[in-house]
C-alpha cells in the first residue's frame, strides 16, 4: 500500500519542480527577508510568494499531468501564466539595489544593454514563442527532451528580458520613458494576435500530444475546442497582464506630472507685468 501511495504521490506531484520552489523560497527568505543589506518594499515579499504558489500549482501539482498529457489549454495556461504574470512577479519582487549592484560590474551593464536591448528582446520573445505553438515545432519538440529544454530556457531569459524593460525595475540600469514603455506593451500585445487567432480559427486538430487521450479529462472538450480554448486563456492572460501594467505606469506618470506642476516656480523666471521671462543669471554665476 505505502509503495503504492508513493508511486501516485511522485506521478500526481513533480518532486524536482517542489525542490526548485522550495529552493526559489528558501533562497529569498534568507538573503532578502532576513538580510539588514536589503530593504523590502510592502508589495515585494507578497509578489514573490504568489509567484511561487503560482508555480506550484502549475508546475508541481497535479495539473502538471493536465498539462502535459490531457489537455492543450492547460499547457497554453501554464505558459501564459509563466511569461506573462509569473516573470513580472518575480522581477518586482526583487529589491532595486540588487539589481543596482548587480550593474556596478561594467562588463555586466554592457552585456545587458547590448542583449537587454527592449526592442530586440520584444521581437525575440514574441518570435520565439509564436514559433513554439506552429504545430510541427511543437510535435518535434515534445519528443526531443533536450531541445524542447533549451527552447524553454531561451524563452524564460527573453521574457526577463522584455519585462525589464517594461517595468524599469531599476532606474539607473534601463531607465525608458513612460511612452517608450507604453509602446512596447502595445507592440508586445500586437505580435501574439497571429497565434492567438490561429487556434481559434484552426478546424482541425493540430498538436499530436493531445490527441490520443482526446476528451478523456472531460468529454465535450475536443482537441479543435481545446485548441480554441488554449487560444482564448493566451490573448485573456496576456492582455490582462499588460493592461494592469499598463494602468501603473499611466497612473505613475500622471502622478509624476502632478508633482512637476506643482513645484515652485524655477529660479531663473521672472513675471513681469503677466509675462513670464526667463533670465540666465545661474549660468552667469
Amino acid at each position: 500500500m505505502n509503495v503504492l501511495s508513493n508511486h501516485l504521490f511522485f506521478e500526481w506531484f513533480n518532486p524536482l519542480s517542489i525542490l526548485f520552489i522550495l529552493g526559489l523560497g528558501i533562497f529569498y527568505y534568507k538573503y532578502f527577508i532576513k538580510s539588514k543589506k536589503y530593504s523590502l518594499r510592502p508589495y515585494q515579499k507578497p509578489m514573490f510568494y504568489i509567484s511561487l504558489t503560482l508555480l506550484f500549482i502549475l508546475y508541481a501539482s497535479p495539473f502538471h499531468l493536465i498539462a502535459n498529457y490531457y489537455l492543450f489549454s492547460a499547457h497554453m495556461m501554464q505558459l501564459a501564466f509563466t511569461y506573462f504574470i509569473i516573470t513580472p512577479l518575480l522581477i518586482m519582487s526583487i529589491p532595486a539595489t540588487v539589481y543596482e549592484r548587480i550593474s556596478w560590474n561594467y562588463r555586466f551593464r554592457i552585456t545587458m544593454k547590448m542583449a537587454g536591448h527592449p526592442w530586440l528582446t520584444l521581437i525575440v520573445f514574441n518570435l520565439l514563442f509564436s514559433v513554439y505553438f506552429i504545430p510541427s515545432v511543437f510535435n518535434t519538440l515534445q519528443k526531443l527532451w533536450l531541445l524542447y529544454l533549451i527552447f524553454h530556457f531561451l524563452l524564460v531569459i527573453y521574457a526577463f528580458f522584455m519585462w525589464w524593460s517594461i517595468l524599469g525595475p531599476a532606474r539607473r540600469i534601463n531607465h525608458l520613458k513612460p511612452l517608450t514603455r507604453i509602446a512596447l506593451i502595445f507592440f508586445a500585445s500586437m505580435a501574439l494576435m497571429p497565434i492567438g487567432f490561429y487556434h481559434l480559427l484552426v478546424l482541425s486538430a493540430r498538436y499530436a500530444p493531445y490527441t490520443l487521450t482526446e476528451a478523456e479529462f472531460i468529454p465535450v472538450l475536443t482537441n479543435v475546442y481545446d485548441q480554441q480554448l488554449a487560444g482564448g486563456i493566451l490573448k485573456l492572460i496576456q492582455l490582462s497582464s499588460f493592461i494592469f501594467v499598463m494602468y501603473k505606469i499611466v497612473k505613475a506618470w500622471a502622478i509624476q506630472m502632478q508633482e512637476k506642476d506643482g513645484d515652485p516656480l524655477d529660479e531663473n523666471l521672472r513675471v513681469v507685468q503677466g509675462i513670464m521671462i526667463r533670465t540666465n543669471e545661474s549660468s552667469k554665476k
